[in-house]
């Protein structure tokens, strides 16, 4: 890799992972300190109890533990797995006109790479320009890839056993608690951190939308599901500035200058065990570092929206396409929650289902079978809702 690719090329990851140690136990004790984290717990009515609720407006995300069943946890490893398993080496083969094994049919291209250890947004106007400040990009050992995936899009048609999760009735629910009964989706993605290969995501916020309007708050641009299919630690995960997500405006360059380095002295690591789920405010500052640790991660996250923040919003995506949410726009994308929850109630035959009340009365429409798997959820994140 030469300098013009990697600007800290004389940085070995060994000395990454060493210079980081203090930073990531002090972030960690931290971490731990807060309280927000537990079990999922709803009162008889079924409401979200009122503690995880304030936790989560108070700090910009609250840790759920013990969500995700062994069971299920081993079906959503072994479907990623089969999915890494079959991506191409490396992105130009997509350009060479090599389809992807197993994305037979899909318009927009499942995997995306990035240089080893490196940081591909940071500095740039890519994003739109989201990530001001660049980040260390170490050096990997000698013989590692030239390329590693770092996303999948579109968890739902790739692998059934992330749809059965969409449907996932504690999750829904808390969805509602947090946007209401009418909460509409963001998209799905899988993030990969290989241990010694993951890179870094420069420090952002994810709203691009609402900043402005009259009517902000601190959850005008939703949140984030992101279950953990592997323990997410001070090394290999996200790190967010608690309460930032209270603020219409933060300067990160003046954050990371006042640190002295990227490394922001306020900053927290969002650590959990596989099989939790931490519902992150996407209005947080948040981002990670480069994987010098020995630790994979493995995260499926899932976003939504409040409805009155996305129906008659007119919007550009990252791509700079511009396009405007009605009534029948939203209803194309919200048919894949109500399709989720027919196929998860096929597999977990013993679980109550979440009932979403916009589509309850839609039910055949978007039940769960071979015709809809073709007719909605092939290509369904096309229908991405973006704000």
């Amino acid at each position: 890799m030469d300098k013009s690719e990697n600007e800290d090329e004389f940085l070995s990851m060994y000395d990454h992972s060493s210079s980081m140690e203090q930073y990531m136990r002090d972030g960690a004790a931290k971490a731990i300190a807060l309280k927000n984290r537990g079990e999922v717990k709803f009162d008889q009515s079924g409401v979200l109890d009122k503690s995880i609720l304030e936790a989560y407006w108070k700090y910009g995300f609250y840790v759920f533990q013990n969500v995700v069943s062994k069971e299920e946890l081993a079906e959503l490893r072994a479907d990623v797995c089969q999915v890494l398993e079959k991506a191409p080496r490396e992105p130009t083969e997509f350009v060479q006109g090599l389809p992807a094994a197993g994305a037979k049919g899909l318009t927009r291209p499942p995997y995306r790479y990035a240089k080893p250890l490196s940081d591909p947004l940071g500095g740039t106007s890519r994003n739109k320009g989201r990530h001001p400040v660049k980040m260390l990009n170490p050096s990997p050992i000698e013989g590692s890839p030239k390329w590693t995936v770092e996303l999948l899009h579109g968890n739902l048609h790739l692998m059934e056993s992330c749809l059965r999760l969409y449907g996932h009735p504690s999750l829904l629910a808390i969805a509602e608690a947090v946007n209401g009964p009418d909460f509409v989706p963001y998209n799905e993605v899988t993030f990969i951190k290989e241990p010694g290969l993951g890179p870094s995501v420069a420090w952002h916020r994810d709203g691009t939308t609402h900043w402005d309007s009259p009517d902000w708050d601190q959850g005008a641009h939703g949140f984030n599901f992101m279950t953990q299919l592997y323990p997410s630690t001070a090394g290999n995960g996200v790190w967010v500035v608690p309460g930032t997500h209270k603020k219409e405006r933060v300067n990160i360059p003046k954050m990371v200058k006042t640190s002295g380095s990227e490394r922001i002295k306020e900053a927290i690591p969002m650590i959990c065990n596989s099989g939790d789920v931490i519902m992150s405010n996407r209005q947080l500052v948040h981002g990670s570092f480069a994987n010098s640790s020995q630790d994979r991660r493995v995260t499926l996250n899932a976003g939504f929206f409040p409805y009155n923040r996305v129906e008659g919003v007119s919007t550009a995506q990252l791509d700079g396409s511009k396009e405007k949410y009605t009534k029948e726009r939203i209803y194309k994308r919200t048919r894949i929650i109500a399709l989720a929850i027919s196929a998860r109630k096929r597999h977990f035959k013993n679980e109550k289902p979440y009932q979403y009340k916009p589509l309850v009365a839609r039910g055949d429409e978007n039940a769960w079978n071979k015709k809809n798997r073709e007719k909605l959820l092939k290509n369904y994140n096309l229908n991405d809702l973006y704000i």
